[in-house]
């Protein structure tokens, strides 16, 4: 499985250049998967939902299966990366939205107008920058923010040039 982060400042628009690449990438016959970092916490059920009570009475997981779906949710504080990857299934690419500090290869996502600092100066682990216009002094390839076909082109090349996870080749 190769992984690749897409990392950036909230509302730089990682979610939006995953969701336009995830088809391309598909159309190129990957299988893909994605990880999403939640820094507010979540819930995938409501209130007076029956897995929703069984929460809250204490079970420490709750298995939700549906026709089309299932979900499995866990009590405990949040876990390293690491530790969740092995519940994923096998698939080509895993595309990690989020976890700016974690050490795995990244695309950075900048937006100059949003006034945050890019993350790649001094940083190893950014491979690439995604940006609406070039950027100056960049070290790293930088790529059109809004041409997702060309953001998944560099994606599906560099998987060519570097091993999978657990590839000790």
């Amino acid at each position: 499985m190769h992984i690749l982060g897409i990392a950036g400042w909230s509302g730089s628009g990682k979610t939006t250049l995953i969701v336009a690449m995830l088809p391309l990438l598909r159309a190129a016959g990957l299988t893909v998967s994605t990880v999403k970092h939640a820094h507010r916490g979540f819930d995938l059920d409501r209130a007076g939902k029956d897995s929703f009570r069984h929460r809250e009475a204490g079970a420490g997981e709750v298995l939700l299966i549906g026709d089309r779906r299932w979900a499995l949710l866990v009590e405990e504080r949040e876990p390293v990366l690491e530790a969740l990857l092995p519940r994923l299934s096998p698939c080509d690419l895993l595309l990690v939205e989020g976890f700016k500090s974690h050490p795995h290869r990244k695309l950075e996502v900048h937006r100059p107008t949003l006034g945050k600092p890019p993350l790649w100066p001094g940083r190893a682990d950014i491979v690439a920058v995604a940006a609406p216009a070039p950027l100056a002094h960049c070290p790293v390839p930088v790529l059109p923010l809004d041409d997702a076909a060309t953001v998944a082109r560099w994606i599906v090349a560099g998987m060519a040039d570097t091993s999978p996870v657990g590839d000790t080749a």
